[in-house]
């Protein structure tokens, strides 16, 4: 898995691609959603229109991301994912806990 982060207005952007299956990487995604929150980010867009495949661990990094910012009053959209990555994201009914939007203009900013 590769990521490019960028942080805009207190929004972390995260760019993600290959595969999202835990172990190191997620340990790297984590450490950037707690440094751009010390710089005050209160929403998270994760590009994961370039992810091919994404395992439990996976999710559970998604999970937490979001859990990191709803609990700082936050959100996290998901952004742009592939037709295999939906299917996932509906048969785990995850598509009900993620916001699921397809261009970065429909991320609200949180208060």
């Amino acid at each position: 898995m590769n990521f490019a982060q960028e942080l805009k207005n207190k929004t972390l952007i995260l760019r993600v691609s290959g595969d999202l299956i835990g172990e190191d990487n997620g340990t790297q995604l984590v450490g950037a959603v707690n440094d751009a929150m010390s710089h005050q980010a209160n929403t998270c867009i994760i590009d994961i229109s370039g992810l091919r495949y994404i395992n439990s661990s996976g999710i559970g990094v998604l999970i937490t991301i979001l859990t990191k910012f709803r609990n700082k009053g936050g959100e996290v959209y998901l952004m742009n994912p592939s037709e295999s990555v939906k299917k996932l994201l509906l048969i785990t009914k995850l598509n009900s806990i993620f916001q699921v939007i397809q261009s970065e203009d429909e991320a609200s900013p949180a208060k």
